[in-house]
């Protein structure tokens, strides 16, 4: 029997460890699998012979629910960029040494945009090749939900269910004192809002907050951001703002640009922070009001105590998807979710063109922010919603959530 070879890259999230599990899963159950390894560090830990036995670490069912529900990425992550195989094949030659060597037929692979870049160029490699003993496959990740030919992306649910959150309870502490107060609170997003428009789920008993939103999909003006908190502050004295970090100005620059490092990472995206933190002295300028900036930062990604139990069982399912899919000889797809209805919420998994995923982002629809652009529609709340329900029961040791340790 042929072995089975996951692993993941591109951000942690709560729910990758999830869609790992799914893998796991899917590898022993299938009776079809030698064992199930697991590359450490991603196509790097390939590259590098790097794995671990993971039908021996999870060998228990206990064990692989704990993984399920653990936040972060148990394999390591990377950000490592194939090359194009026509002009440098040696790199998909030595993968394939590799795992022909191990007697890896199924390789699945878990990640974001450019972590699909990377199977879709490893199953060309293969198909030109003909190469047909080793199946290749991807499972999404993403927090920032803009992966292409799904519904929505593993990871995303539990991050937005923290993000709305973390905005209730800034607004207890904000709606505390009685002077006039602008808090502005940067939400991850380089170029797709999401994330950002998930604030708007903490609008619950009648409170409308935040009560400006800004995404990255619209261009952003500092005289109408101005203006608009101006006239915020004439109907409430504590307002509270959601702001995309990688919103950008009508002639394409980040706002706040000049105060960011410059640095790229290897895909060539730009490493972005601080939006926030200027807007922030543009209201102290302007306005002259109290006011404060708050960074979620790397905790909305990883807040493993508000996970989405739709997002948990979602991902655990894709990723036992996807392996079961190379386990019968597919190869080249991504497993996705296809939603059928919103209320009641169903969905069914599917298999996606990696061809029209790789290198793809999927944004907010236009028509789903409103014409002054510091706000979202309700059909944008009508497709969140159902992506933040269910709670997971976590295991807690000492006073703090059990994790898996791989």
């Amino acid at each position: 029997m042929k072995n089975l070879l996951v692993a993941q890259s591109g951000g942690p999230s709560a729910a990758i460890n999830a869609t790992i599990t799914g893998v796991i899963d899917a590898g022993i159950e299938s009776g079809r699998v030698g064992h199930v390894y697991g590359a450490l560090n991603g196509i790097k830990g390939v590259l590098n012979e790097n794995f671990v036995n993971l039908d021996e670490v999870c060998d228990t069912k206990e064990k692989r629910d704990l993984l399920a529900i653990t936040p972060a990425a148990a394999l390591g992550s990377c950000r490592w960029k194939l090359g194009n195989p026509k002009e440098n094949a040696e790199e998909f030659e030595e993968i394939i040494r590799i795992l022909r060597k191990n007697d890896i037929g199924y390789f699945i692979y878990t990640g974001g945009n450019d972590s699909m870049d990377t199977v879709y160029k490893l199953s060309v490699y293969c198909e030109e090749h003909n190469i047909d003993d080793i199946k290749v496959m991807g499972a999404p990740k993403t927090i920032d939900n803009d992966l292409g030919e799904t519904d929505h992306c593993p990871g995303f649910g539990s991050a937005a269910k923290f993000i709305a959150t973390a905005f209730t309870e800034i607004a207890c502490d904000c709606f505390v004192y009685d002077v006039p107060s602008v808090t502005i609170v940067e939400v991850m997003g380089r170029n797709a809002g999401w994330l950002t428009a998930a604030s708007a789920l903490a609008r619950i008993e009648g409170r409308k907050v935040p009560q400006l939103i800004y995404l990255c999909e619209k261009a952003f003006d500092e005289d109408r951001f101005i203006e608009d908190v101006n006239e915020a502050l004439k109907k409430e004295n504590n307002i509270i703002i959601a702001v995309s970090e990688g919103v950008k100005t009508a002639d394409g620059n980040y706002v706040g640009e000049e105060t960011k490092s410059g640095k790229e990472d290897v895909f060539g995206h730009k490493y972005l922070s601080g939006v926030g933190k200027y807007l922030e002295g543009l209201v102290g300028e302007k306005i002259g009001c109290k006011v404060r900036s708050v960074e979620l930062n790397i905790l909305q990604r990883c807040a493993g105590y508000m996970l989405s139990e739709t997002d948990i069982m979602e991902s655990r399912n894709l990723g036992a998807f996807a392996a079961v899919s190379a386990i019968r000889g597919k190869s080249g797809k991504m497993s996705a979710v296809r939603r059928i209805s919103d209320d009641p919420y169903q969905v069914e998994i599917v298999l996606s063109d990696l061809s029209k995923i790789a290198n793809y982002e999927k944004k907010v629809p236009m028509e789903w922010i409103n014409e002054e652009g510091n706000d979202i529609k309700d059909e944008l709340l009508t497709y969140l919603k159902p992506l933040i329900q269910g709670e997971v029961q976590i295991p807690y040791e000492n006073g703090i959530p059990k994790r898996f340790i791989l």
